[in-house]
């Protein structure tokens, strides 16, 4: 995306300035935004506009109209309120008129003359100059249009095969991989592909476990089948068990079969379409084109000359009525699901490609990922935890160690860019690594702030490095590094003031370095505790580096929540969750239309961040548990509204309670039955947190059917952090199971000495 200007430049130099040009579009009042436009005109204010806009439902092509007979509240205001009805009906006259006129994201046409023999042109506030007809128009008086894409992903992809040469003296040749590659399908196939193109959201993955692929065209079908036509009407679990020879794999003529083999004689691509009605009817490609287009659109009249023209074809190359009129009912059944495979293989070899460089390379593939989402916290967030899970180290920003953007320090580690903080820009950047590339390492503020240009690197820049971390190899806490800031940074800028100058001071007269000159006396102060550390990292980065408040929870967060926070935006409406994290903000508000009160939370877990929403049916039993601040299990349904899930809570716990109000059992495993000092151990630790929760064991034996029993009465525990963290210290973090709903088993066990 980075270059998608060079091929423009290239094509405007190849063609002439005057025959090519960008495409227009227009932008036209939909619903929600000529709402909030003629709310402005109006003078409504913000919230009211923000409110009404909020409640029409984000559908595609959904109207004002229909919004208006589904959406009650809607319906409700538009009948008792004067101001919302004018405001609605005027915005019924304005919905759909052309707003205002863009250029099109992608689009450019080239023309054989200049373009004003053909379109009026349009110049833009800011000079570009762009067709006047918008992309249909040029299509129908025949121009052609191209759509030039600046792909994210081929940038990532480039820069990973110049750190590979960097770090590793190895030129990649990319465009020749081989395509067999068997470390590259074992990751596809275990759905490892967080960051890997096209093939990274959670229905993705479990469509990659279900199909796991084998070979290049495995990867071409899951693109082009993982869509809601194919998935809703079978053609998904037909491919699957064919694949994997649950079903036996049947062509209706033979000559089907070299179309069909590659997608184990399922018809997955528009293309197949045509070759058949090409190669079994003896229809032209182009005939073959229409033939797809007309199914896609089942006109019946077209169909039906269609179907006889196919017939009669078949009929002359010695296949056969019936099967002829069977092959035209399956094609004429998957036509409407059909995939362009020209499309599905491009974006297929561009998702191997970035699993290859995953599964070979992943310190420089991830490296070159995160700094392509620099920008987008969201992202950032999630592509780090991927880092970690694959067992890579990141560190975090270092006035000493971190360039502009994320560096590879070694086969497992990454080390965090300074681009990375807030109020810290490129130019800032580029004077702390100069300086340090003249100088060698910063041992103190003092230092940074004198062989710095302060003229680019200012005190907002300097206390945004010490309150990130960037500055903690300086030999000082945080709080202290702050203290001294003011002082170093008035000695440097008199310094730097004398160097323009021109002026010697007598310490430049006698040759002493930087370092030798003197200095106000250093503060040493305590450091910050550690939550105002991190509160400061989370507004800076957008990110934990040195810790996470939630960190000593962890055992417990795994242990009760249901699902985290990233989890949920694949989630569907009304599913019942529950989620652990930190409350973030909580803002108490009123509901506007009975006044009765509410709260709005942001609850922040080690994945990311979720709004929750408590109603007034809820509020009041909730309340208590809802500050700042505090630790807490929120169950609740998952709602989607502007494309980001939501949480309407129903019940929120303190993770203290959690434990014992969450669980209803806690299932521990003992594989090869347990020695006798384990079980003495178990037996004391378990004492020492007696509770509520009943304990049973799952006992595996080498060889043995497995035993599920019940520990005695006296043995039942509250299952309190602590005691997670001993046990899975004990008996390891995945020997304990905690049951939210949990099946007695027949005998009662007592855990005993002997």
């Amino acid at each position: 995306y980075e270059r998608r200007n060079e091929v423009i430049d290239y094509v405007v130099q190849k063609y002439g300035k005057t025959n090519v040009a960008q495409i227009i579009t227009f932008g036209t009042m939909q619903a929600k935004a000529v709402v909030r436009d003629v709310a402005r005109v109006m003078k409504m204010s913000y919230a009211e506009a923000d409110r009404l806009a909020k409640l029409i439902p984000n559908e595609l092509d959904i109207t004002l109209s229909r919004a208006l007979a589904e959406v009650p509240e809607l319906t409700h205001l538009y009948r008792t309120s004067e101001p919302i009805k004018r405001l609605m009906d005027t915005a019924l006259i304005l919905e759909g008129l052309t707003r205002h006129a863009s250029t099109h994201a992608a689009g450019i046409t080239i023309a054989d003359k200049p373009l004003t023999e053909y379109a009026p042109l349009f110049k833009s506030n800011d000079g570009q100059i762009t067709t006047g007809f918008d992309m249909t128009a040029l299509e129908h008086i025949g121009l052609l249009k191209i759509d030039m894409l600046g792909l994210r992903t081929l940038t990532v992809i480039n820069e990973a095969i110049k750190l590979i040469e960097r770090r590793q003296g190895l030129a990649l040749a990319i465009d020749t991989l081989p395509l067999d590659d068997p470390p590259t399908y074992q990751l596809l196939a275990r759905a490892d592909t967080m960051g890997v193109f096209q093939l990274e959201s959670s229905g993705m993955r479990d469509l990659l476990k279900k199909i796991k692929p084998t070979q290049f065209e495995d990867i071409i079908s899951v693109i082009a089948l993982f869509r809601p036509g194919p998935m809703g009407s079978g053609m998904l679990d037909d491919f699957m068990k064919r694949k994997h020879g649950q079903t036996l794999i049947r062509y209706e003529h033979p000559r089907l079969e070299p179309i069909l083999k590659s997608t184990y004689g399922v018809i997955v691509f528009q293309e197949q379409v045509m070759r058949i009605a090409n190669e079994l009817a003896g229809f032209s490609l182009a005939q073959g084109d229409l033939l797809r287009r007309a199914m896609g659109k089942k006109i019946a009249g077209v169909m039906e000359a269609q179907r006889k023209a196919f017939v009669d074809g078949c009929k002359k190359n010695g296949v056969g009525e019936r099967a002829a009129s069977r092959i035209f009912d399956l094609m004429e059944h998957f036509a409407g699901y059909g995939f362009n495979k020209s499309h599905s293989a491009a974006y297929a070899m561009i998702s191997y490609r970035t699993a290859y460089l995953k599964a070979h390379d992943p310190v420089e593939f991830m490296s070159a990922l995160l700094t392509s989402e620099m920008g987008n916290t969201d992202k950032l967030v999630v592509y780090l935890d991927e880092a970690k899970r694959i067992g890579l180290t990141v560190l975090p920003p270092d006035v000493n160690e971190s360039e502009a953007f994320f560096t590879v320090v070694n086969d497992k580690t990454l080390r965090c860019g300074l681009g990375v903080i807030k109020n810290v820009g490129l130019s800032a950047i580029a004077s702390i690594v100069q300086a340090r590339n003249a100088r060698g390492r910063f041992h103190t503020v003092q230092e940074l702030c004198r062989d710095i240009d302060l003229r680019l690197v200012n005190r907002k820049v300097c206390e945004s490095l010490v309150k990130a971390g960037a500055c903690d190899s300086l030999g000082l806490p945080r709080a202290a590094l702050l203290a001294n800031l003011d002082q170093a940074m008035e000695e440097a800028t008199s310094l730097q003031k004398d160097r323009v100058r021109g002026q010697m001071t007598f310490f430049d007269a006698l040759s002493a370095t930087p370092s030798d000159l003197p200095s106000a006396p250093v503060h040493r102060l305590r450091d910050w505790p550690e939550s105002q550390k991190l509160a400061f990292e989370k507004a800076l980065l957008g990110f934990y580096v040195s810790g996470h408040p939630l960190a000593r929870y962890e055992a417990s967060l795994k242990a009760f929540a249901t699902a985290h926070s990233q989890q949920l935006l694949q989630a569907e409406e009304g599913t019942i969750v529950t989620v652990g994290g930190i409350l973030t903000k909580v803002k108490h508000t009123t509901t506007k239309k009975t006044n009765e009160q509410m709260a709005v939370c942001l609850l922040e877990d080690l994945h990311g961040d979720v709004e929750v929403l408590v109603f007034p049916n809820s509020f009041p039993q909730l309340a208590p548990a809802l500050k700042p601040g505090a630790v807490v299990f929120v169950e609740g349904r998952v709602a989607n509204r502007d494309d980001r899930p939501r949480l309407i809570a129903q019940q929120v716990v303190p993770i203290e309670q959690g434990t014992s109000q969450l669980a209803r059992a806690m299932e521990l495993v003992l594989r090869h039955g347990g020695e006798k000092e384990l079980l003495e151990e178990l037996k004391g630790l378990l004492g020492r947190f007696p509770g509520e929760v009943p304990i049973y064991l799952r006992v595996e034996m080498p060889q043995e059917p497995a035993m599920r029993l019940k520990l005695a009465e006296n043995f039942k525990v509250e299952p309190r952090q602590e005691l997670l963290e001993e046990l899975g210290r004990l008996l390891g973090e995945e020997s304990i199971v905690i049951k939210r709903q949990f099946k007695e088993p027949a005998r009662p066990f007592h855990l005993r000495s002997t």
